[in-house]
């Protein structure tokens, strides 16, 4: 790999970037050195027009406009880090606008719905007890799949009632959690040391006794949607979406949810606004029209 790509990861390792942040760069910009290799150019001395065609083939490949705005952002941050080295004197990136992007709404479980998800799981094996225990405290706490994944048992206060939350470069959040997930928590501790043959201090484990991957929960997302005939196109996402929706339609402000969901920008929250304004007026529209 070209030395310059090497100084560039180890700048970011110093930043102390996420593992999934890194591997997004990584793969990015990978993918960018060999496209520029096979035009017989040089990544340090090339123009806006690479950049143009590099956007272009991904187009031509189907890549999704995130995915290709990502990829764009990768470079953006590459190049801003070869200028500030004097690597380059130009930086190609500087005039090249991102495309903008459309973003989905996304999809929310009603509360009878999720009520009848979090109560599939069979209470009667140690796995229900488990996979009760991580969808409760998901729903309850509103957290990202891999921030639940890396919790410890440290990391719980069963009587004060919180869990300690890292998020995107290891910025902590406290985030409260009610009485039935520290209930499913407590049934969950009793059979823990039963699967966590490895004496793990994680709070979650498969039952082999590891890590879970997010491809694992999100297997068991799907199965328990499926058992629980849920009707709609869901994601590991879904139970998150669905507590930012559910504490606004009960009064929350949107501060106070994107303080819980870990947002630096309130933007991201907002989106969460506009579906339940559309949900409350769906809802006037069925009590109040004679013929809904």
């Amino acid at each position: 790999m070209d030395k310059v790509f090497l100084k560039y990861i180890e700048n970011l390792e110093k930043k102390n970037v996420s593992k999934n942040t890194m591997d997004a760069y990584v793969r990015d910009i990978s993918k960018f050195y060999n496209f520029i290799k096979e035009r017989n150019e040089n990544v340090v001395e090339i123009e806006v027009v690479s950049i143009m065609a590099y956007v272009q083939q991904l187009q031509k490949e189907g890549r999704a406009t995130s995915s290709i705005i990502r990829n764009i952002v990768s470079l953006r941050n590459f190049y801003k880090y070869l200028t500030i080295k004097g690597f380059i004197n130009e930086n190609p990136m500087i005039n090249y606008e991102i495309p903008k992007v459309k973003h989905n709404i996304p999809k929310i479980l009603t509360v009878e719905e999720v009520d009848t998800l979090l109560s599939t799981p069979d209470l009667g094996t140690n796995k229900g007890i488990r996979d009760k225990a991580m969808l409760e405290v998901l729903y309850a706490t509103g957290m990202k799949v891999t921030e639940i994944l890396n919790i410890t048992i440290y990391d719980i206060n069963l009587k004060l009632a919180y869990i300690k939350c890292k998020g995107s470069k290891n910025q902590e959040r406290i985030i409260p959690i009610g009485s039935i997930a520290i209930q499913c928590l407590q049934e969950y501790l009793k059979i823990r040391s039963q699967i966590n043959i490895y004496n793990l201090d994680l709070l979650f484990i498969n039952l082999r006794g590891i890590q879970m991957t997010r491809q694992g929960f999100w297997k068991i997302v799907k199965y328990y949607a499926k058992a629980a005939g849920v009707d709609k196109h869901i994601n590991a996402f879904t139970l998150r979406h669905s507590f930012a929706v559910h504490l606004l339609q009960n009064g929350a402000d949107i501060k106070s949810v994107q303080e819980l969901l870990g947002h630096k920008d309130l933007s991201a929250t907002q989106i969460y606004s506009s579906i339940s304004r559309k949900n409350k007026i769906a809802e006037v529209y069925k009590k109040s029209h004679p013929r809904a």
